[in-house]
This record gives structure tokens, sequence and C-alpha cells, in this order.
């Protein structure tokens, strides 16, 4: 690697003779011990983790959402901890470290760096935190590399000392890789909680032409009804939302939107009366 595009160790810089100690001092910023990093960037998730990689002389794997990030999770801040598997309890502020059984085919090659595979990134956020979270983060990573449950938990028959196994077996469970945010998963436990069936998500609408036009978050075909979360919404995305939104009512759907500010008894309220009146003969309606 370039010593200017990224972190690098500052005493194999020097002894190569790629800096001198002035250059060093002068450009460059410790952001952890004897890792260097132009002192005009603010660090991102990825340069911290490959930081903290080189922190631990490229020995540790990086893991947990560390690793999720590097297998191309969205949602995951740039202030996270970067987490490594690595015996090494005296680690630099932000880090995390862990001393854990990892099996030879738990870990890959990305990017240069180690870091552990889909599945047993899945076993670990799946582990850890709330439930509602440790679901946000298995779907991020499920979106963008779509492992399966069956393996994770093939993966964890090898770890039956580890903790937080109930918790895995139940984020599994409630998994789905058709959320596209974390406010998704929210809106999909939401509505599990409250006791309706398993909405399926990223339902597709026909076109005239029979292929898929539109995909709505979630919802129940058998029903014609859907459920959406709407986000910030941008002013070129209104006109578009508009026709999509006349389209998929005209071909029979019921949407019901939901956005941040709605009370959750209001969401499940809306949804059981929607839910409710289909249930209704069209013509008694």
């Amino acid at each position: 690697m370039d010593v200017c595009d990224g972190p690098f160790i500052g005493s194999e810089a020097l002894a190569s003779g790629l800096l001198t100690r002035y250059e060093l001092r002068r450009y460059y910023r410790a952001v952890m011990p004897n890792v260097y990093l132009d002192r005009r960037l603010q660090p991102s998730l990825r340069q911290r983790t490959i930081a903290a990689w080189l922190w631990s002389q490229r020995d540790a794997v990086v893991s947990g959402l560390s690793a999720s990030a590097m297998h191309g999770a969205r949602w995951i801040g740039d202030d996270a901890p970067v987490e490594l598997i690595w015996a090494n309890a005296r680690c630099p502020r932000n880090v995390i470290t862990r001393a854990e059984l990892l099996f030879e085919d738990e870990s890959q090659c990305l990017d240069e760096l180690m870091v552990t595979t889909p599945e047993r990134t899945a076993f670990d956020i799946g582990r850890r935190g709330r439930l509602g979270e440790a679901v946000a983060r298995m779907d991020a990573l499920g979106n963008a590399v779509g492992f399966k449950a069956d393996d994770v938990m093939r993966l964890a028959l090898g770890h039956s000392r580890a903790r937080g196994l109930r918790q895995l077996e139940r984020a599994l469970d409630l998994y789905d890789p058709g959320a596209q945010s974390p406010k998704e998963t929210w809106l999909r436990l939401l509505l599990i909680d409250a006791g309706f069936p398993r909405p399926q998500t990223q339902i597709p609408v026909l076109g005239p032409d029979g292929c898929p036009l539109y995909y709505l978050d979630m919802g129940w075909e058998d029903k014609a009804l859907a459920v959406e979360y709407d986000g910030v919404q941008h002013a070129d995305q209104i006109g578009y939302d508009i026709v999509r939104n006349e389209y998929i009512a005209s071909v029979g759907w019921t949407t019901i939107r939901v956005a941040a500010g709605h009370r959750r008894a209001s969401i499940i309220a809306r949804v059981r009366h929607a839910w409710d009146r289909l249930a209704i003969p069209l013509a008694l309606r």
C-alpha cells in the first residue's frame, strides 16, 4: 500500500526510507500505536479497521461489525468500534479484541486483510446486543452477501460453549436479507410481534409486460396488503414515488405507509384495520 493512500506502520516506512522522521511527524498522525494516516483525513471505519489490523502486526482477524462492513453491509457508522479476534487485552481506544475460538475455515483474506467469513460474522453479530439490533445487523449483512441461516447454525455446532447461542437461534429465525434498512427490519419485527403472519419482503409488482416493475418493502401477497417504510425523500424522488404508488394501487394493492414519528400502536392499528377490511368480501364493504 502506498504510504499516502491509507494507514501504514510508521517504523516500517522509516526503515524502508519512504519517509524521514520529520515527514512522519509533519504530514501524518498516529491513529493507532505506530500506525499512521495522512493528518488531513478523518478516518473512516474501513481505514480504522486497516489501522487496527496493522497495529496487531497483521496477526488479528477482523470480526463483528467491522467484518460485516468489510463484506459490504451498510448502515454501520464510521464511529463503530473496530472488532478483532486476537489475544490482546490492552487495545487502543475504540478497538475491541476478543480471544475467541476461531477455526481455520471461519476466516478469509479480503482486500489483503484476514476477515471472518460471512457465516462466522453472522454468528458473532447475532449473539450480541439486543435481539432487534442483532437481527437488523444480520439483515444488512445478508442483504450484502446472502448467507444462509442453516450454514450459520451448522457453524454454531462447533462453538457449543459460546455465549449468546439462544439469542443467535432466535435472531436467525427472524433473519430476512430482503430488508433494505434497519427501519424496515424494525417494522417487520413490530408486525410479527403484534401477531401478524410473517410478512414477505421485496414483493414484486408486475408491470403490463409481466416482468417485475416495482418491489414492495413487505406484506402479504395473498391479501394484496403491503407495509412500507418511507425514509427521507429527495425532491427528484417524490415524482417517481407518486407514479409508483398510483400504479401499485391500480393493480389492487392496499399500502400502509410508515414514517419516522409514527407510534407503534398507531401502526399496528392501521395495519389491523386494513387486514380486517380486506377479509370482508368486496361486495359487502
